[in-house]
C-alpha cells in the first residue's frame, strides 16, 4: 500500500553516515525493501517533525533499527506513519508484506474477548476456535441424527481450516509465547477487561510476536514496536532481546532501554527535534553515540570556521565597497561569504530541557488519607481482598506484587477512579488533596488541546501561573493547542505531571512515573521526587525512581502485607 500527499518545500536532507563491511552493504541492496518512503514530511499541525528526502527512511529484512531521539522529537508520530496508521503530511510510504505494529498506548478493541483469543486472533485461529465450541456443544445436546451429522461436518471443516493455519501446536506456540512475557496458563482464559494495564499490554505484544511467527518458526514480518519493554519484567525483557536477535524480519523500535537497543540494534536512526531532520547511521548503538558525538563536533568546528572566514571576507569587502572600481569584487566577497555560511551542515542547537518538579504540598492533618478493607473483584476473580493502608503526611509507600496483583487497581481506588466492592472504602482526612498520575494517560483527555486538558485539571488556578507552569514543562505557543491525543507517550508523561505541580496535592499516587520519558526527562522527574515534600504512593518497574524515594514502607500485594522498606525488597522491583 501507499500514501501519496503534496509535498511541501523541505530544506536540505540530512547528514548521512554509513559504517558497514561491504558484504554486508552489498547484502542489503539485495534484500527486498519492506517499507520505503519518499520526501517523507511528518507535521503535527503547523510544525514540522521530520523531513526525509528522497528515499532516506527504509526498512528491510534483517534491519534492526533503533529510533531515537528526546521526548516529542516525533518518534512515535514516525513510526505511525510507516506502519500505515496515518499517512504523512508529505511525501510517500510504501508497505509491503507483512507489518506488526505494537503502538506505545495500544487500545484493544474487544475487552470480552480472552487473552489467549486476542493472541490467536493474530492468525484468525480465535474464529476457528469459536467455531469448533459451538459445534462441539451442538453435537453434545444435538436432539436428532440430522442435527449431529450437520454439526459434526461443521466442525470438520472448522478443524480442517483450523489445522491448515498450524492447529494445535499454534495454540501451543501462542502459550509459550505468553508465558515467556510473563503471562502464564491460568490468565490466558481471563477476559481481557479483568486484567491489568500491564497484563493487556503484554498480550498486545504476545500478539504480534506470534504473528511475527506465521507458523513456520520463522520471523519474516516487520515489526514496528514502540516501548516494548514497558510493564516487562527482567525475565521478559531478556527473552524479548533473544527473539528479536533471532528475528529474519526488519524490526523499527523506539525505546529508553539503552541496553536493549546497544543489544539488538545493528542501526540507529535518530530524530533531531531541533533540525527536524534524520541522521541514519549504519551501525549499532553504542558505535552511534560516539559517532554522533564526533558529527556534532565537526559540524561546531567547521561553523567556527567558516564563521571566521566569512566574517574577514564582509570587513574586507565593507573596505573594497567605498570605491566604485572595487564595488564588484566586494560583491562577490559578500556572495562567498553568505555561501560558505549556506553550505554548511546544521549545528545543533542544544536541546531544551524540562524542569520537572512536584508540587508544594497544602496544609493537612496527620494522617491525610486512611483506606479500610478495599476490595476489588472483576466478577468472580478476586483480585484482592480486605486491604488497609494509612498514609501519614509526607509518607513514603512502594506498592509492590506481580503483574495483575493489583497494583494499579489499588491506586485507582486511592484516587477515587474506582469505587470498593465490599464495605470498605477510603476516608480523607483534614486537608486532603490528592494528584494521580495514571499509567496509561487515563487522566488526560485525547481529543482535547494541551491547554484544555490543563485548565480542566487545575479550575482552581491562575491562568498567567498555568502557561508558566507548562512553559516550564516545554509546552508553549502552538504546542498548547495541540491535541493531546498525538502527543508523544514521553510528552504525555510530561503534561500530566504538568497538571499536578498546580495541584497543591499532599499526596501523590504515581503510577509508573518514569515509563517513556528519554533519560534527560527521567533524571528530572527522579530529582523531583527526592525533594518533594508530600506523601507518595508509587507503583514502579524502575529501581531508579524507588531509590529516589528513598521509601519507609512497602504494600505487598494481593495480601495486601505491610513492611518497613528494606534494600532486600529492591531485588523483586524489577521483577515485580
Amino acid at each position: 500500500m501507499s500514501f501519496q500527499c503534496p509535498v511541501a518545500a523541505r530544506p536540505r536532507g540530512a547528514f548521512l553516515m554509513v559504517a558497514a563491511g561491504s558484504a554486508r552493504l552489498t547484502a542489503l541492496i539485495h534484500s527486498p525493501v519492506v517499507i520505503a518512503t519518499s520526501d517523507l514530511e511528518i507535521r503535527v499541525g503547523s510544525r514540522t517533525l521530520l523531513t526525509a528526502p528522497g528515499g532516506q527512511l527504509r526498512i528491510q529484512p534483517g534491519d534492526r533499527i533503533g529510533l531515537v531521539g528526546r521526548n516529542g522529537a516525533g518518534k512515535t508520530t514516525t513510526m505511525r506513519a510507516l506502519s500505515g496508521e496515518t499517512k504523512p503530511y508529505g511525501g510517500e510510504v510504501t508497505i509491503s508484506g507483512a507489518v506488526g505494529y505494537l503502538p506505545q498506548d495500544s487500545k484493544e478493541g474487544d475487552t470480552t474477548q480472552t487473552a489467549r483469543d486476542r493472541v490467536l486472533s493474530a492468525r484468525g485461529l480465535d474464529e476457528l476456535r469459536r467455531q469448533m465450541a459451538k459445534q462441539q456443544r451442538l453435537i453434545e445436546t444435538a436432539e436428532t441424527d440430522a442435527k449431529m451429522t450437520k454439526a459434526v461436518e461443521k466442525f470438520s471443516k472448522a478443524e480442517e481450516r483450523y489445522q491448515a493455519l498450524g492447529g494445535y501446536e499454534a495454540d501451543a506456540e501462542a502459550a509459550q509465547i505468553c508465558d515467556n512475557l510473563g503471562l502464564p496458563e491460568r490468565v490466558l482464559d481471563q477476559r481481557l477487561e479483568t486484567l491489568s494495564g500491564g497484563q493487556r499490554r503484554r498480550v498486545e505484544l504476545a500478539q504480534i510476536l506470534f504473528s511475527a511467527q506465521t507458523g513456520s518458526g520463522k520471523s519474516d514480518t516487520t515489526l514496528l514496536l514502540d516501548e516494548p519493554t514497558n510493564h516487562l519484567d527482567a525475565d521478559s525483557i531478556g527473552w524479548l532481546r533473544e527473539f528479536l536477535l533471532k528475528h529474519e524480519g526488519g524490526l523499527l523500535m523506539i525505546s529508553h532501554d539503552v541496553e536493549l537497543l546497544d543489544e539488538v540494534c545493528n542501526k540507529i536512526w535518530f530524530l533531531d527535534a531541533v533540525r527536524g531532520e534524520a541522521d541514519v547511521y549504519n551501525m549499532g548503538f553504542a558505535k552511534y553515540q560516539k559517532a554522533r558525538a564526533q558529527d556534532e563536533a565537526r559540524r561546531r568546528r567547521e561553523h567556527a570556521n567558516a564563521s571566521k572566514k566569512a566574517s574577514q571576507l564582509r570587513r574586507q569587502a565593507e573596505k573594497l565597497g567605498a570605491k566604485a572600481t572595487k564595488a564588484r569584487a566586494a560583491k562577490q566577497m559578500v556572495a562567498r561569504a553568505d555561501r560558505m555560511m549556506n553550505e554548511l551542515d546544521e549545528v545543533r542547537e542544544e536541546d531544551r530541557v524540562a524542569h520537572i518538579s512536584f508540587p508544594e504540598p497544602a496544609p493537612c492533618g496527620k494522617t491525610p488519607m486512611n483506606a479500610k478493607g478495599l476490595t476489588k473483584m472483576y466478577g468472580s476473580l478476586e483480585v484482592f481482598a480486605g486491604v488497609d493502608l494509612a498514609i501519614d503526611r509526607g509518607s513514603r509507600v512502594v506498592v509492590l506484587g506481580t503483574n495483575g496483583a493489583g497494583k494499579t487497581t489499588l491506586l485507582k481506588l486511592l484516587a477515587g477512579v474506582e469505587r470498593t466492592d465490599g464495605e470498605g472504602g477510603v476516608v480523607s482526612g483534614y486537608g486532603l488533596k490528592v494528584g494521580y498520575f495514571a499509567q496509561e494517560h487515563d487522566t488526560i483527555d485525547p481529543d482535547k488541546s494541551v491547554w484544555e486538558n490543563t485548565i480542566e485539571a487545575c479550575q482552581e488556578a491562575n491562568e498567567q501561573d498555568l502557561r508558566g507552569v507548562l512553559g516550564a514543562f516545554m509546552f508553549s505557543g502552538d504546542k498548547l493547542e495541540q491535541p493531546a491525543g498525538t502527543l508523544s507517550g514521553g510528552e504525555k508523561t510530561r503534561l500530566a505531571l504538568a497538571t499536578l505541580v498546580s495541584s497543591k496535592a499532599n499526596v501523590l499516587l504515581l503510577d509508573e512515573p518514569t515509563n517513556n520519558l528519554d533519560p534527560v526527562s527521567r533524571e528530572q522527574v527522579l530529582d523531583a521526587l527526592r525533594t518533594y515534600q508530600g506523601a507518595v504512593v508509587l507503583v514502579t518497574h524502575d529501581p531508579g525512581a524507588v531509590k529516589a524515594l528513598e521509601p519507609e514502607r512497602v504494600v505487598l500485594l494481593p495480601d495486601g502485607d505491610e513492611d518497613l522498606w528494606s534494600d532486600d525488597y529492591m531485588d523483586i522491583v524489577e521483577l515485580a
